[in-house]
């Protein structure tokens, strides 16, 4: 279905991030109109299939550049100014059009013209240091992951934040910094960092979250598996056919299992050494414990779970037909008005909207965040005891910023009846529940959409709401592996781990996009959607690159550090304890300036990328020789001033410490310490309000939005329907 079919974007010049922008929106409908784009890579390619391609003709450029509801442009500041890109050159193009602007590190700030890459971005933003988990050996470089994701997720936040611009009454400029919305993608370590001043180490010290979710040999490759809860542990005891040592003391509890994990992780794998991959997966999931297997990206091109949803598009690539990633929502009319719906007021792009927010853990969470800070009214809704699962840890500190929060038993019938009452009256209901659990509370889209038409109701799940893989037990770190992604974020002949929950907080992005464009076409056609998002089809579509390459004939393999395109690019250590640099060199000139640098270079200054790729040993051994001694923030300076994409390793703790994040304001005040903003900026700012204690909003939003009197309030007490029973 077209959401964004009257919204009229403009992508400026071939930078892959504003591709990616572009791409989802043309996914959704917009009219997208491309100048000067890239058509170089495959990936380019794809991206910019099906967009309308327009040279630099100034008269050409002009007249689409008024006619624009959104305009993304990519670059440096610098840069930008020199093509007459920037704000005051977009502005004498179009006064009212929402402008969206991305680069390395932003528009403003001391570092916002320095020179960056993928690598580098993943080593600035800290998430190098995460990615693949903690390490056994610190000898192991870190990595950025596979398919030029810092393109992907600056993207997707130009995407999610220039759809909310749009959506803004007056003409917005968005500020996207590839570093910042790379850093959010580890929310949890930045509140750490930002509220304890206390980061994880790098070197596994137990179990490095092992007994959460890990990884185990298979016959035929690998497995994961997260028997994470006591039921789920008793369960995959019972798959492994109750072994002698599952009544080990050493294992009874998941600390037990966390202080002796090397011992207990060689014997599950003895026992999955010996069965297929797919085997373990099927036996597991039965058993409802949490498992799939590492699969290849290629192996994904024939899921029947995926040909169900016609994830696939079909797309001519040098003269091939493949298959390309096609947009991972599932979305169908579930109404429509006779009018369209104008119901917003207020600054920000979502005053007057009211989300009720059934979700948890990460993804869902994360969503209603940006919903909550383009100012909708967000209504957590969480269950007796503990909440949400985010607040044993910093993480609610930051997902819950901004929002009202109730506590429902939706065990009982009267917590039931108070969230279909909310449902009534809401905009927007989100949930990401297991299949078929909403239903059978009687909060299912059919059930809530009767009690009201204009309810954009929003499922998200691992696998979609349909399809034979819908009831498959799943979390995103899983996920990660079954699309191939953890498979391919390691360094050859090392094998694979889970790694950061990057597929989570991705997904939040995308959904919190894709909310805004189903208010925007309920705003303008009185249409009402149903959205069902599957978080496989959403880590697939930022897998282009390597989905296209298998296709293609380069089946990718993990290669670490390496590349194919450019040399150097590298993880180099230098001196200290754990201090590494990412240095990429991407044309003849950056390499001219290296060799000036490093002495031992200077033989080659003449040499091209080819002759580069067949000395590229000699090359590291060099760099390292120089950079041993140093440490790697001062070789990142003298590269950065001579115009070489450079970075140090950072630490969430670097993060918080760094003069331009705190001179972009990227960190805000709570307390006596900080937390980490948004993935981006906007001129139109944002809705301010802590994290709401359990609860804590409860009477209020009974009184206020359902206007229930105090005894009929004492009365849902009486039933425990709100929790702890009272008197």
């Amino acid at each position: 279905m077209r959401l964004l079919e009257e919204l009229k974007v403009v992508q400026i010049g071939g930078g892959l991030a504003a591709a990616v922008c572009g791409r989802l929106l043309a996914d959704v409908g917009a009219a997208v109109t491309c100048i000067d784009p890239d058509s170089s890579t495959p990936l380019a390619a794809y991206l910019n299939h099906g967009k309308r391609s327009l040279r630099a003709d100034p008269a050409a450029v002009s007249a689409v550049l008024s006619a624009a509801d959104l305009i993304v442009c990519e670059g440096r500041p610098e840069d930008l100014r020199a093509r007459e890109c920037d704000a005051q050159g977009l502005r004498q193009a179009n006064s009212s059009a929402a402008v969206v602007f991305i680069s390395p590190y932003g528009q403003t700030g001391p570092e916002a013209n320095d020179p960056a890459s993928d690598l580098t971005l993943f080593f600035a933003s800290g998430i190098a240091r995460l990615l693949t988990g903690q390490v056994d050996d610190l000898s192991e470089a870190p990595i950025g992951p596979v398919g030029e994701q810092s393109a992907f997720i600056g993207g997707l936040a130009a995407a999610c934040a220039g759809i909310h611009a749009a959506m803004a009454s007056s003409a917005a400029v968005i500020d996207i910094s590839q570093q910042e919305a790379l850093a959010t993608q580890a929310v949890a370590e930045l509140a750490r960092a930002g509220l304890c001043g206390k980061i994880r180490p790098r070197k596994r010290l137990t179990d490095g979250n092992g007994a959460t979710v890990t990884v185990l040999p298979a016959r035929d490759g690998y497995v994961a598996i997260s028997p994470r809860e006591e039921r789920q542990w008793a369960s995959w005891l019972a798959v492994m056919g109750s072994p002698d040592w599952g009544t080990d003391a050493r294992f009874a509890t998941k600390p037990d299992r966390v202080a002796n994990w090397d011992a207990l992780h060689a014997l599950m794998s003895q026992w999955s050494r010996g069965r297929d991959k797919q085997a373990i997966a099927d036996l597991a999931q039965a058993a409802h414990v949490p498992s799939f297997p590492l699969r290849e990206p290629a192996e994904q091109l024939a899921s029947p779970q995926l040909a169900h949803r016609n994830f696939y598009r079909g797309l001519e690539i040098g003269g091939r037909m493949i298959k390309a990633p096609g947009p991972p929502f599932g979305v169908r009319m579930a109404g429509a008005r006779d009018q369209p719906d104008r119901r917003r007021q207020g600054p920000l792009p979502l005053c007057g909207i009211r989300v009720l927010d059934f979700s948890w853990v990460i993804a869902g969470p994360t969503t209603t965040r940006y919903l909550a800070a383009m100012g909708a009214e967000v209504i957590k809704i969480e269950a007796p005891g503990r909440g949400d699962p985010g607040r044993a840890s910093g993480l609610h500190s930051v997902l819950g910023q901004a929002k009202r929060g109730i506590v429902l038993d939706l065990k009982q019938a009267q917590g039931v009846r108070i969230a279909r009452a909310l449902a009534a009256k809401s905009d927007v209901v989100i949930e990401n529940f297991a299949t078929g659990v909403m239903e059978r509370l009687g909060l299912g889209p059919a059930a809530l959409q009767a009690v009201n038409p204009d309810l954009l109701y929003v499922s998200a799940s691992g696998l979609g709401r349909t399809g034979p893989e819908s009831r498959a037990v799943a979390y995103g770190t899983l996920l990660q592996c079954y699309a191939g992604f953890a498979g391919l974020n390691r360094h050859p002949g090392v094998p694979p781990r889970v790694g950061l929950a990057w597929l989570d907080p991705m997904c939040g992005l995308m959904l919190a996009f894709i909310v805004a464009a189903g208010l925007w076409h309920r705003e303008r056609t009185g249409n009402v959607v149903r959205i069902d998002f599957s978080m496989i089809e959403a880590m697939l579509w930022t897998m282009a690159e390597p989905l296209l390459a298998g296709q293609l004939g380069a089946p990718p393999q993990p290669v670490g550090n390496g590349s194919i395109r450019y040399v150097p690019h590298g993880a180099y250590r230098c001196a200290g304890d754990d201090e590494w640099i990412a240095i990429v060199v991407t044309n003849n000139d950056e390499w001219r300036r290296l060799c000036s640098i490093v002495a031992a270079l200077s033989p080659m200054v003449e040499s091209g990328v080819h002759e580069r790729v067949n000395h590229r040993a000699a090359i590291d051994d060099a760099l390292s020789l120089w950079l041993s001694p140093q440490s790697a923030s001062a070789a990142a300076a003298e590269l950065l001033r001579a115009g070489i994409p450079a970075a140090a390793m950072a630490s969430s703790v670097d993060l918080v410490k760094s003069t331009h994040l705190n001179e972009r304001r990227f960190w805000e005040p709570h307390g006596g310490a900080v937390l980490p903003g948004l993935p981006w900026q906007a001129s139109f700012g944002r809705a301010p309000g802590a994290a709401p204690a359990l609860g804590a909003d409860t009477e209020y939003v009974l009184r206020q939005v359902l206007g229930l009197s105090d005894n009929e309030i004492a009365a849902l007490h009486r039933t425990g329907a709100l929790g702890e029973q009272r008197p």
